[in-house]
């Protein structure tokens, strides 16, 4: 199989999409202190905003790979674009807190969905030698949005309203994002042989039933607390070091140059010894990172803990999808890396609240930290446990 030309092109599309989608989902943060004033709300009830838009387009993932698969990556990306500007405009005019529940946390999210799934699943089918660098160059979209937009949307809320603010951003998404979206394109069946020149491999169905698939999803179920638990926690344990607000806020950041990193660049090291050899290495390289945030006494072990994850967090994530490519195919490439990104849901949901309760109990975080890091070693077991149980065939 010949690898397209045009491939390079969805690439870039998808960084752009990713870029998009996952700005927004981390510019909640910036909303933040605006949506607890404007609502009288408290923090934990703020919270549960992002953690309900995250719990929608990881569960809902699935069905934004069967549409994609149905009708193309270019038709369900634009739709999930409009959906997340048509949330946000709601979020605008929202006069309670269940409204914004329901506008950003669920409609923004099913925007979300519905362009992560279709837009990162595209970009496997072109490609076979440098699968794993076409899929890391197209991942490290959500570095970029992470780092770029929820900055600039900050600083919009200075000398802007934050409703005003949200209106710019839903613009911003519609015409960037369906732009990006027009850009998509599925590989044309030729460049996926199969029997009577049909994309081979696996239906979503057939996948399911695999045991390498049940070992891959099991690993992502263990993995995602881990992953998502310093998003939300990490600041707060700056703090408690008696680090200023600001040095705690850029430790996020650092997470996001790491991850920047990791996905950038992991595809060139997994091309050469094997993806899911990769994943196996940096799903143990994410557990370890652990250890330092439990030895930081201060910043610089902090901040190193935080480019250690990140970049190890990232390189995860990049690998995924070209793993589903790899081991079950084209034929529905799209509806199982849905599937396979449900696992993170319950993790995104309830991991860093699960967190925040262990710490109100014993007033620090080592337990949470050691938990972590033994689910971490978990999914490296189960990730090894896959890589035995199957051989990646496309």
């Amino acid at each position: 199989m010949k690898e397209l030309p045009y491939g390079w092109v969805v690439v870039w599309a998808t960084f752009v999409c990713l870029a998009i989608i996952f700005g927004v989902s981390y510019s909640f943060a910036a909303f933040f202190e605006s949506f607890a004033s404007e609502f009288s709300a408290q923090r934990a009830d703020v919270s549960w905003i992002f953690g309900l838009s995250g719990f929608v387009y990881f569960v809902m993932g699935t069905l934004g790979g069967i549409l994609a698969d149905r009708f193309g990556p270019r038709t369900v990306c634009s739709l999930g674009m409009a959906l997340m500007a048509l949330g946000l405009l709601a979020t605008s005019a929202a006069t309670s807190l269940w409204m914004v529940y329901l506008c950003y946390g669920v409609l923004v999210g099913l925007g979300i969905a519905f362009v992560y799934t279709p837009s990162i699943a595209s970009v496997q089918p072109g490609f076979t030698v440098r699968r794993g660098l076409a899929g890391g160059r197209a991942s490290s979209g959500v570095g970029a949005g992470t780092l770029l937009v929820p900055v600039r949307v900050a600083m919009a809320i200075g000398p802007l309203p934050w409703r005003e603010a949200m209106r710019w951003l839903a613009l911003c998404v519609l015409l960037l994002g369906l732009l990006a979206a027009a850009m998509l394109r599925r590989a044309p069946v030729s460049a996926q042989p199969g029997a009577g020149g049909a994309a081979s491999g696996l239906s979503l169905r057939e996948t399911l039933r695999t045991p390498t698939f049940r070992w891959f999803y099991l690993a992502t179920v263990l993995a995602s607390p881990v992953m998502f638990i310093p998003f939300a926690h990490l600041s707060a344990s700056a703090r408690d070091l008696g680090l200023d607000d600001e040095v705690a806020v850029s430790l996020v950041g650092l997470i996001g140059v790491g991850s920047l990193v990791g996905r950038f660049s992991i595809g060139l090291l997994a091309d050469r010894l094997g993806r899911a050899q990769t994943l196996v290495l940096m799903q143990l390289s994410m557990a370890l990172s652990y250890l330092i945030w439990a030895a930081a006494g201060g910043h610089v072990l902090l901040a190193l803990f935080a480019l250690w994850f990140g970049l190890s967090y990232g390189s995860i994530v990049s690998l995924l999808p070209a793993l589903c490519m790899d081991y079950f195919g084209a034929r529905a490439v799209a509806s199982v890396v849905g599937a396979l990104y449900s696992g993170a849901a319950v993790g995104n949901l309830l991991g860093p609240v699960l967190a925040g309760a262990a710490f109100d109990h014993a007033g620090h975080y080592f337990a949470v930290m050691a938990v972590s890091a033994a689910l971490g070693l978990l999914a490296t077991w189960t990730s090894w446990k896959m890589l035995r149980t199957g051989r990646a065939r496309y």
